[in-house]
């Protein structure tokens, strides 16, 4: 059943895969399934020359490690006091319910695109970071992870003299590695896979991150012409053929970090479980 599983969520990337290497051809008969069809690297060498799909690329790599930074700190800076108990941070009751309440209403597009305008964070990289900087599911993990910690380490560091930013820096968050891994893997895929936000927020297409960039190619055709030998090129092409090349191609950065951190996502995400 697993097996069958997996094949079902490897069936579309071999697709779209197989797709960039088949010929236009191929690909308008519905001959591609998940081995290519005429196979020719047009595509890809086509891709190559495309300054605007370069640039969408480095533009997502931008929103992921600054989403990455500004979510992770303040996901951990929410979620440390939160985890005290009401003996030591005695309003905890009320911020939990104040965050809480964030996931269950929210003000809506409109209220928040006004805000976004009038703060003029507008064709900025923080528009995309900024108004959901605080994850609160994220910090509902941290948080939990971070009761879970034995508290005789902490209440050793503070016998020492140590203060709560030295508990946290040197204390907790090491011992929180697993924690923190799975939900970085969390905010990376969110940040690249999201496309909507800068639609709404960014007037210059050459800010669009990836995702965006692919969203407006996918629907139409336009191929970059820039010698004799495009031309060339092109009439071997066809928008789904170049689609593909593109989509698969935005899939390989997260392939790549993922294999580093799946070995935390089971630790990470298992909460409540006897840790010894």
């Amino acid at each position: 059943m697993l097996t069958f599983l997996a094949a079902i969520c490897l069936f579309p990337l071999l697709n779209v895969l197989a797709m960039s290497f088949s010929s236009a051809i191929a690909i308008s008969r519905g001959e591609v399934g998940i081995w290519p069809v005429s196979f020719t690297t047009l595509a890809y060498e086509h891709l190559a020359t495309r300054a605007e799909f370069w640039n969408a690329i480095l533009n997502s790599v931008k929103r992921c490690l600054l989403g990455w930074a500004v979510n992770l700190t303040l996901v951990i800076l929410v979620a440390y006091p939160l985890s005290k108990p009401n003996s030591v941070f005695p309003s905890r009751t009320r911020y939990v319910f104040y965050f809480f309440f964030t996931m269950l209403f929210g003000g809506g597009l409109i209220p928040t695109f006004l805000v976004v305008r009038n703060t003029g964070l507008t064709d900025t990289l923080w528009a995309l970071v900024l108004p959901g900087g605080v994850q609160v599911y994220n910090v509902i993990l941290m948080l939990n992870f971070f009761r879970q910690l034995p508290r005789e380490m902490e209440e050793a560091a503070f016998m020492d003299g140590a203060g709560h930013i030295t508990n946290l820096v040197r204390i907790v968050l090491p011992c929180s590695l697993a924690s923190l891994a799975t939900i970085s893997l969390f905010i990376l895929v969110g940040h690249w896979n999201e496309w909507f936000s800068p639609i709404i927020y960014m007037r210059s297409h050459s800010k669009y991150p990836l995702q965006t960039y692919l969203r407006s190619m996918l629907n139409t055709t336009n191929f970059q012409v820039n010698t004799l030998g495009d031309l060339e090129t092109i009439k071997h092409l066809s928008n789904k053929n170049l689609a593909s090349a593109q989509i698969f191609l935005g899939m390989i950065p997260i392939l790549c970090v993922y294999p580093f951190l799946q070995k935390y996502f089971a630790k990470g995400i298992v909460l409540g479980s006897v840790k010894g």
